[in-house]
Order: C-alpha cells, then structure tokens, then sequence
C-alpha cells in the first residue's frame, strides 16, 4: 500500500473541500495518486449530489457584481436548504465566484454558466456537486441575469436575498440608483401596460367586472368602475405606473419624464420566491407517533 502523506492529504483537502478521511481514502485507492484521486472524489460527489438534487432549496444568496466602467452588471441567486448554510463562508464564496464569471460571461444561462471554469480549473457546475458533498445540502445555481446599459445602470442589494438590477437611458446614476432601490421595495411585475400579457388583462377585467356587478350599479356605471379599477391595479403591479418609494406623490413614470430618462430592462431576484417550501410540523409529527403507539389514545 502506498505511503499517504499528511502534506498528500492536505493538498488534496484544499483542492476538493472533502473531508480529511474521505481524501486519505481516496488517496489509498488511487495508490497516492493527487490526480486520480481528485477525480475519484469528484464522481463520489457526483453520486453525493445527485442523491440530494431532489431536496428543497429555498434559502441562500442573491450575489451583485457590477463592472469597473459600471456600465453592465450580473446578478445570480445561488440556493441551499437551510440559512445555515446561506451564511457559511464557502457557500458565500462560490455564490460571489459565480457572480464574477456570469459578469465576466455576460451569462443570463444558467444551463451555460454551468459549464463555465472557476479560477481552480472546476466548472460551475463541479465546484456545486463539490460543495454538495461536503457540506451535505443540495444546493443550486438557480437564476442568473446579466444586464448593460449605454448610459446609467443601477444595482442593488438589500441585505443577501434582494437584488435588482435597472438599466436607464438619459438620467444619472443617481436616478438608477433609487430605481434599482424602488424595484428591490415595490417588486414590479412589469415595466408597463403594453408589457402586461394580454391573457393576464383579461382575467383582471373579468374579476372586477363581477366585483362590479355584485355592487347592483347599473351596466353603464360598471363599465367605467372596471376601467377605473383596472387603471389602478394595473399601476401597482408596473414600474411605471407604481408611486415612486421614495416621493409617493409621483409616479414613476413622472420622475423618468422629468429626468427626461427611459428604463431599458430591469430585473429583480429574491431568494426562493416562486419555491415551495416544505413545512415541517415537528409537534404534529411527535403527536402522530405517539398516538400510533398507544393505539390512538394517548397517554393515561
């Protein structure tokens, strides 16, 4: 058997993240072999991961990088089970990795920027299942968006689990700045009218008109209540129409006329939204199996 030394082990600890057993094992297989054995614990991570890909990963990081001409930026949402682990130092670290190559890219894929190699010669995806294996999470690179402007771009981050991304043509980068600040507070859904999809109008309209009618106005008068009704609930739902954060007394839409500014593209993350959580329900859980053993009648 070959002689595994602690230098061996170490330098292949800090090349996959493992464990110092789990390298020494590998390193005994492949005879002392750094190579080999690096690449028989990316397939054990492999295995690792994929035995984990179908748990819920509804926590973790939104990541902002913004290049030096502030001119474009990136934003990913990078996710794991549990805050824990959002707030552990290697998560956090491949969260900003991945951030710095979808600038770097110009990455709005993350089926591309999978494929995409870090600085330790690992691709996006190897470094995950490295990081699945030795933290014991399933974690995701779940969106990235990658946006640049010919005027100003303004990007944000609310804590680690907000961030936004508006590009402005006209204005400054005051202006997109407290827009990409709105965005992150208000959560538009839509840049405009015309953008709202014409299903999504329809279903609006029919809702309020049977709001209307249950009102006994007459059908005159109900037409012109939906249309008022709609006016305003398509506003709060549209960057432009939404009263802006920061002056409530004007629009959107106003501030932009008046800065004489336009907003290209925006885009906002917010970690886990649009996940299923899984609600664990310890107490329920005990009192379930507590009445199965005592057929059903509890304790007397």
């Amino acid at each position: 058997m070959a002689n595994i030394s602690a230098d061996l082990v170490k330098q292949l600890r800090e090349r996959t993240g493992a464990g110092m057993m789990e390298c020494k094992k590998a390193l005994v297989e492949t005879q002392g072999d750094l190579e080999a054995a690096a690449e028989l614990m990316r397939k054990q991570g492999l295995a690792k991961a994929d035995k984990k890909a179908a748990r819920v990963a509804a926590e973790g990081v939104v990541v902002v990088e913004k290049s030096a001409d502030g001119r474009a930026a990136a934003m990913v949402e990078v996710n794991c089970e549990t805050d824990f682990v959002a707030r552990e130092a290697d998560f956090q670290g491949f969260a900003s990795e991945v951030a710095r190559k979808a600038l770097e890219t110009k990455a709005a894929d993350v089926t591309a920027l999978a494929g995409v190699r870090l600085a330790s010669g690992e691709t996006v995806d190897e470094r995950r299942r490295a990081l699945v294996a030795k933290i014991g999470e399933n974690i995701s690179v779940r969106r990235a968006s990658y946006l640049e402007s010919a005027g100003s771009l303004g990007a944000y981050r609310h804590g680690t689990r907000i961030g936004t991304l508006v590009a402005l043509e006209g204005g400054d980068a005051a202006l997109a700045h407290d827009l990409a600040m709105h965005v992150a507070a208000a959560n538009p859904q839509y840049l405009s009218v015309a953008d709202v999809p014409a299903e999504v109008l329809a279903k609006e309209r029919e809702i309020e008109t049977e709001k209307a009618k249950g009102e006994g106005k007459p059908a005159e008068i109900v037409a012109k209540m939906v249309e008022g009704r709609l006016r305003k609930s398509l506003g709060e739902v549209t960057l432009l129409g939404q009263a802006f954060v920061k002056d409530p007394d004007q629009t959107v839409e106003k501030l932009l006329k008046a800065a004489k500014a336009t907003v290209r593209g925006f885009q906002r993350f917010e970690v886990g939204a649009g996940i299923e959580k899984k609600q664990d329900d310890f107490v329920g859980e005990v009192m379930a199996q507590v009445k199965a053993s005592t057929g059903g009648s509890g304790a007397k």
